[in-house]
């Protein structure tokens, strides 16, 4: 468990405390996030993204779909400059937001791309071709799955940032992972700081490639599962 005090006094505080300060300037323009409260918004936005940052490898090419505020790349990449990473948003807003971000911050190996995930997984530029592939707060984990594990090399992870109810989801994604080229590898569980929730990192290791037809088209995910 990472306390609010370890936060503000890191090495990394100035770039944490200028990420919360424009997040919240710019959330008066637009919706980012609901959390406003500083110390709220270090534990649920910040040590909630970076429980696990050493899971990582030296490197690493992550991509991230729903990217929204930057949850959990921009914590992440606060704290790992070595990663890199590619941020997947289709709000137009929120990538323009991002961009400016990744500036202020000093960010290098930090793409921000405006579209689908379902359409660039297509991409031969993006398809299978990450290390990782994160997610937070975005689908179920069977449709997640979908959206994410298509981004993968054989032998990269898909890791879903997960809430109390991981394993109700992870039991209905078991054919997705299963149908994707996918195999449950393990969750790790943590609570936040000052009771703030129970949290999980659901880790799938990608074992064999994910076949041309997928991801479906979005409607298709949503409506019908694997």
């Amino acid at each position: 468990m990472i306390n609010l005090n370890e936060i503000i006094k890191s090495d990394n505080y100035d770039k944490i405390k200028t990420f919360y300060d424009f997040i919240i300037e710019e959330n008066k323009k637009f919706n980012i996030t609901a959390i406003t409260d500083q110390n709220e918004f270090l534990i649920k936005n910040v040590a909630d993204c970076i429980e696990y940052q050493d899971f990582y490898f030296s490197g690493a090419k992550i991509v991230e779909i729903g990217s929204g505020g930057g949850f959990p790349s921009v914590p992440l990449k606060i704290k790992r400059e070595d990663l890199k990473f590619t941020l997947i948003e289709s709000n137009a807003k929120k990538v323009n937001f991002l961009n400016k971000l990744a500036q202020k911050l000093g960010f290098i190996d930090f793409e921000c791309v405006s579209g689908r995930a379902e359409d660039l997984s297509k991409n031969q530029k993006y398809r299978e071709s990450f290390d990782y592939a994160i997610a937070r707060a975005v689908a179920p984990l069977n449709i997640l799955c979908e959206l994410l594990i298509p981004f993968l090399k054989v032998g990269g992870y898909m890791i879903a940032y997960k809430g109390a109810n991981f394993k109700e989801e992870l039991e209905s994604a078991k054919n997705a992972i299963e149908s994707l080229g996918g195999k449950f590898c393990q969750v790790k569980e943590y609570e936040l700081f000052n009771d703030l929730g129970s949290r999980a990192l659901v880790i799938i290791k990608k074992e064999k490639q994910t076949e041309n037809i997928y991801p479906r088209p979005f409607a298709k995910i949503k409506n019908q599962p694997l």
